[in-house]
């Protein structure tokens, strides 16, 4: 069923229809049409975590002083003239009320309609509310967080009773430097008001929120740049500058890498960094000069690697060793690619990877690329010909608790399979340990499905 156009015509009866599927799909029976595949891969998600479809949502709001926090360290602020510019007159006209939310899915800046601002505030939805899945159920916030693309959620297609009444559409906001995500925005307002077209204006909004970033990024380099090419050209020897989240303003007497792992707590002085081992670190501005320096070999000694990807969102990597350990955010591929690696620990060829990643063993261009950037931080713990970790890397994998919730926004046929359990998908084999979030090995139990 098309929800947008039959609400285009009739919302009261889309609304009832929704209602129908929602009953039966819960109840365990087969419904007639059936929810859409967004909706059913987020219900599902609800099922296995237990989420009363009944419950009264409302979580606690974070303090003043919090949300004042996190909008100043937020990304997303830089992107507010151009939501605005693309969303309010919409909400405005139309009893909307646009959210933006960060990572974590708490709403740190809302505006659009008065009557529709007091109707959320009556049911607990104000400034640092939460509206994780597990939380609220379904919705335009927390889903498109998980599923990482586009949702429109009409009426009964809430998980969560509460929200019936509304219409919620969200995409989500990555950072176009490296994908991760920075947050959601959204358009919500009364179930009648949904419009066909919401769902492509908030997308494109979102896009050209992530462009801006993108041409912010491009010109804070260039200053750097500008004020680091006359110090490089000085002091000689190997330097990179860098800005305070490592990406590379200028280069010399080393290779060129477009990012270098950096620690989250940086300070000038010596230190070592994963990609270029022993170095001294200068301040400049927004940014840090960095040059290696040499050091005697230590003894070769095993190094744990743990990736954890037993969330929905927030995947790393941490390595400790005899020098110390230091954890690194992943990227959606990158994770999906060390998790097939950790799967794999005899290793996998290019074409190999590629099949397990597209679905297409001829990509194998694409697969190089990604694991020349996965190099850059992990690149003495990873052979090539074929592809694996290191025999002195002894890898350790949290898993969620069912496997259906592993990567759930991964398409990669590699990961579906694992998901699925399918022979040759599971990790029951791998020689690395493959733990659950709770330290039990390997995927003890299912959950039910949807």
């Amino acid at each position: 069923m098309e929800v947008t156009r039959l609400t285009a015509t009739d919302a009261a009866r889309a609304a009832r229809v929704l209602g129908e599927v929602r009953a039966s799909t819960l109840d365990g029976r087969p419904s007639k049409p059936a929810p859409r595949p967004a909706i059913r891969e987020s219900w599902g998600r609800m099922v296995r975590g237990g989420v009363d479809p009944d419950h009264d949502f409302r979580s606690d709001l974070l303090g003043r002083d919090e949300v004042e926090r996190r909008r100043r360290t937020s990304r997303l602020r830089h992107v507010l003239p151009v939501l605005r510019e693309g969303l309010l007159s919409l909400a405005d006209t139309t009893q909307h009320i646009m959210m933006v939310a960060d990572a974590d899915a708490r709403v740190l800046w809302r505006e659009g309609s008065t009557a529709v601002l007091r109707k959320a505030d009556g049911q607990g939805l104000g400034i640092g509310s939460d509206w994780r899945e597990e939380v609220v159920g379904t919705n335009g916030v927390g889903t498109p967080l998980v599923s990482r693309q586009a949702v429109q959620v009409f009426s009964a297609e809430h998980f969560v009773r509460a929200l019936h009444p509304w219409t919620c559409t969200g995409a989500p906001i990555v950072d176009p430097r490296d994908g991760r995500l920075l947050g959601a925005v959204d358009i919500s307002g009364p179930l009648e008001t949904l419009h066909p077209s919401t769902l492509a204006l908030v997308d494109s909004v979102a896009k050209l929120a992530q462009a801006h970033l993108r041409e912010l990024h491009l010109i804070s380099l260039e200053q750097l740049r500008a004020v680091a090419a006359p110090v490089l050209a000085r002091i000689g020897g190997r330097a990179i500058a860098v800005d305070r989240d490592g990406w590379t303003a200028a280069v010399t007497g080393m290779p060129y890498t477009s990012r270098i792992a950096l620690p989250k707590s940086l300070s000038p002085g010596r230190c070592r960094l994963p990609a270029l081992g022993p170095c001294t670190v200068e301040p400049l501005p927004a940014g840090w000069l960095i040059r290696p320096v040499a050091e005697p070999a230590s003894a070769t000694a095993a190094t744990h690697i743990t990736l954890d990807v037993s969330h929905p969102r927030g995947w790393t990597v941490t390595v400790a060793g005899c020098a110390g350990s230091w954890t690194h955010e992943l990227t959606p591929r990158h994770a999906e690619l060390l998790y097939l690696l950790a799967l794999h620990r005899d290793g996998r060829s290019a074409s190999a990877l590629a099949d397990d990643m597209f679905g297409d063993p001829a990509r194998t261009v694409t697969i190089r690329a990604e694991m020349s950037r996965v190099r850059r931080y992990l690149g003495p713990f990873l052979d090539h010909r074929p592809y694996r970790f290191t025999e002195r890397a002894d890898v350790e994998v949290l898993l969620p608790e069912s496997p259906l919730d592993l990567l759930p926004h991964s398409v990669a046929p590699g990961v579906v399979r694992a998901r699925s359990g399918v022979p040759g998908g599971a990790p029951g084999g791998a020689p690395g340990r493959l733990l659950g979030a709770d330290g039990r090995a390997g995927h003890e139990r299912a959950g039910p499905n949807l």
